[in-house]
């Protein structure tokens, strides 16, 4: 493996906040070396809608599909960034909408209004542009837009974290898959490699397909894995929720920033990370100071231990607050005798704790990563819901931190997925068959 320079290895503090049936064809770019605007390149080596949405393509109107005056409205948009117009369309039709709610993450406000004005023109409906600030799949906000009497929603930038048999209007998820030049990609990790190394190439939803497309184009010469925590896709990794590894040599992340990186670094302390930005095509080793943020938060767990009020706040900001699991925190320290007051936040910020002067320890459901981010800027400990349970002896401090909150398979019932995965582990087994002895007739 090349030698890659090696940056401070002082954590990152800050407060986290921030389909065509045709294939696209793979167009020359001359120099690799050169970086230039993602927007630019459409260079995939496989168009997101023939991988994941076929059938539903297939179903879209062929009078939707070649509506000539549409496909010219969508060539307003990066040819790269697919933002589905035609089964958006589609399903806003579909479902005689009137009013259609449009949820962005903040790297795609900019295109809010083009598609606003797609979708008035093609649907003949009413468009709501939604612009508070969603930081993940956790802020969808179908509460405000059925408030605001939208009978659609459309969430962009991120995977179905929420259910669509849940929400309150009908929603449709546009994951936004993202063309990168994945040949570079590739050739990048076949330098910096040998031959048969065991490695784990994960990313945002974005880049799901030129995950999978990297995958099948080195299987024969490497490990390749793209791990899943369900209800996440192969490859799809959350700010807190990433999958744990073993017998690993590398892992790999698809993307830029750190945010969702980190995630995945702290569940795997021992297993090297590298990021590959396809924005600026730089391939990175990458470090976090596991014994420092470990340290932090179990300074805040002794610390809370000996609070006699908690403060158990419920995020608001879209669906980020669970109910079940607040319902769990009551119930563990009503259990235990303590005293405690529920407070609702839309975003939460140490100024504001500063103000509840007779609280001692706070609960934060919310954002995990709030806490482990940026638990030390705040005057009493800020605990995740894990580290609550910690606190008031429900289950002892996990020497590997976990990153499951979202998982189907997370360690307890403080998070909001739990038991899901085993639930249906057991009705499928319920229908297989019994084993059959060695001596038995078939």
């Amino acid at each position: 493996m090349s030698e890659i320079p090696k940056p401070t290895n002082k954590i990152r503090k800050r407060f986290v906040g921030q389909a065509s049936t045709k294939k696209r064809q793979e167009q020359p770019t001359g120099d690799q070396g050169v970086v230039g605007n993602i927007e630019d390149g459409i260079l995939i080596s496989a168009d997101p809608l023939s991988v994941r949405s076929g059938r539903v393509l297939n179903q879209i109107p062929h009078e939707i599909q070649n509506n000539a005056l549409l496909n010219k409205a969508i060539e307003q948009l990066p040819a790269n960034y697919n933002f589905e117009i035609h089964k958006t369309v589609w399903h806003v039709k579909r479902f005689a909408a009137k009013k259609v709610a449009l949820q962005f993450p903040e790297g795609l406000l900019m295109f809010a209004c083009t598609i606003a004005d797609i979708l008035e023109r093609f649907c003949n409906v009413e468009t709501v542009i939604m612009g508070d600030v969603t930081y993940g799949a956790c802020c969808v906000d179908d509460f405000t837009a059925k408030a605001m009497g939208c009978d659609f929603m459309v969430h962009y930038g991120h995977s179905c974290l929420v259910p669509v048999d849940i929400t309150t209007v009908k929603m449709l998820y546009i994951f936004v898959d993202i063309g990168i030049e994945t040949q570079h990609f590739i050739d990048t990790i076949i330098k910096n490699f040998q031959k048969g190394s065991m490695l784990v190439v994960v990313g945002t939803i974005q880049f799901v397909t030129a995950i999978q497309v990297t995958k099948k184009a080195l299987d024969n010469d490497y490990l390749i894995t793209a791990p899943q925590a369900k209800p996440l896709s192969p490859g799809e990794i959350l700010g807190c929720t990433s999958p744990k590894l073993k017998n690993q040599d590398a892992l790999i992340y698809l993307g830029d920033g750190r945010f969702h990186l980190e995630s995945i670094m702290i569940a795997n302390p021992d297993i090297p990370a590298f990021r590959y930005d396809p924005y600026t095509k730089k391939f990175t080793r990458e470090h976090y100071d596991h014994s420092e943020m470990l340290s932090l938060r179990k300074h805040a767990i002794k610390v809370a231990k000996t609070a006699k009020n908690f403060g158990l706040i419920l995020g608001t900001l879209g669906r980020q607050g669970s109910p079940k699991v607040m319902q769990y925190l009551e119930d563990k320290l009503s259990s235990r005798g303590l005293n405690y007051t529920c407070v609702l936040l839309s975003e939460i910020f140490p100024d504001k704790l500063e103000q509840f002067n007779d609280i001692d320890a706070w609960i934060q459901i919310a954002c995990p990563r709030l806490s482990i981010d940026w638990g030390y800027a705040f005057s009493k400990p800020l605990l995740t819901p894990y580290e609550a349970s910690v606190a008031l002896d429900s289950i002892d401090w996990q020497e590997q931190y976990p990153m499951d909150f979202y998982a189907n398979d997370s360690l307890g019932p403080w998070t909001p997925n739990h038991g899901k995965g085993t639930v249906k582990k057991s009705r499928i087994l319920k229908n297989l068959p019994q084993p059959v002895e060695a001596n038995d007739t078939i």
